[in-house]
């Protein structure tokens, strides 16, 4: 499921900072899953690439504010 980036504008930058590094991981284990064969949901590689495209830009928003 992806997220709104209305719901990370809510967020603390702290907070904001470890939903990155959890979707980098799980975009990691995707790409593996995907290497090896074993990926069953395709889309999600996706969803999780612009979750992180999403964190970063509100990160950027914070920082410009």
């Amino acid at each position: 499921m992806t997220t709104q980036a209305a719901d990370f504008r809510v967020k603390t930058p702290d907070q904001l900072h470890d939903e990155l590094a959890q979707l980098r991981k799980e975009q990691f284990n995707l790409r593996f899953q995907r290497a090896t064969g074993q990926l069953e949901k395709t889309a999600r590689v996706r969803e999780v690439r612009r979750d992180i495209a999403r964190i970063m830009t509100v990160l950027r928003e914070k920082a410009g504010a």
